[in-house]
């Protein structure tokens, strides 16, 4: 069937440590995986941006970072939003609720973005989109800022969650009250962020796949997912991850949490992610479904 849809499959957390990063560049090189989104305050960063210039194929953006994590700024600038060891809230709710209420936040915030983005410029790789940990990107005040950033730092794709609940229920029920929440809660988020990027001409997808089955993005439920997707233009998004010889594994409980979805263990989530990445299987329902497998940076080359 020739290709004329389009799938974006992005691995999110790259930096975050060293299992992490070897799994993102297996994928990449190996499986179908063609895009990653880098925490730059994250431990094993620099390591992470070596390996991404070493694979100029795989397009890069900023996982911006303001949950669950370090700032780039010292904690003495932003005091209202870490730590005094620079440390971010582990909170959603919270974190969230500050954002919109503490007017102190509002300016610390543009400054510790405006430092994530001038960090992630300091690397040299192409800026292919934004996204946000658990996505905070999304909260209006965070949004807002970032899409006043986009000119100055050339903010072409900004990741907007969007998926639907009955084909994700179809596919897998677990966690159905928490799925029923957070897709009423991103639903009406997406409808305010698609209207201020259409307004800045700021690029999105029509479908993100990732948010309602966080942590359980496994090549059984791939295999379901794609056959049922409509949408032309999607992004799927995971969080692979692999051992490393100090037995170093990401933090699947924070990743998860926001979504309510809690894992038997980080090592086998991250694990069967990455097996759903190189599986054969996945690469050819994609392809039988009529989409060509891209990213980013080669979508924008076919329009100009």
């Amino acid at each position: 069937m020739q290709a004329h849809r389009f799938a974006i499959i992005n691995g999110d957390d790259f930096g975050f440590s060293q299992g992490v990063n070897q799994a993102i560049i297996k994928a990449h090189k190996q499986g179908v995986l063609t895009s990653t989104s880098l925490m730059v305050s994250a431990d094993a960063a620099k390591e992470a941006v070596t390996l991404a210039t070493a694979h100029p194929t795989l397009a890069v953006g900023l996982h911006l970072v303001l949950i669950c994590g370090r700032s780039v700024l010292p904690p003495e600038q932003i005091p209202h939003l870490v730590d005094k060891q620079g440390n971010f809230s582990n909170s959603p709710l919270s974190a969230g609720l500050r954002y919109q209420f503490v007017r102190e936040t509002r300016q610390e915030l543009r400054q510790e973005i405006r430092a994530q983005l001038e960090k992630y410029r300091s690397t040299g790789l192409p800026l292919s989109h934004v996204d946000g940990h658990l996505h905070l990107h999304m909260h209006p005040v965070v949004l807002r800022i970032l899409v006043d950033l986009a000119p100055e730092f050339n903010i072409k794709v900004i990741r907007l969650p969007s998926e639907e609940l009955g084909l994700t229920l179809r596919v897998n029920r677990s966690h159905l009250l928490t799925k029923l929440v957070w897709s009423g809660v991103f639903s009406r988020l997406r409808r305010y962020g698609e209207k201020m990027l259409k307004s800045q001409g700021i690029s999105f997808t029509q479908r993100v796949y990732g948010l309602l089955q966080s942590g359980g993005i496994t090549e059984e439920y791939l295999l379901e997912l794609i056959p049922q997707i409509q949408a032309n233009l999607v992004e799927i998004y995971s969080h692979p991850a692999m051992p490393t010889a100090g037995n170093s594994w990401r933090s699947e409980a924070n990743a998860n949490a926001i979504h309510g979805n809690p894992l038997n263990g980080a090592i086998g989530a991250g694990e069967a992610e990455l097996a759903a990445l190189l599986s054969s299987r996945v690469r050819e329902a994609l392809l039988s479904n009529g989409f060509e497998i891209t990213n980013h940076h080669l979508l924008s080359q076919r329009t100009t």
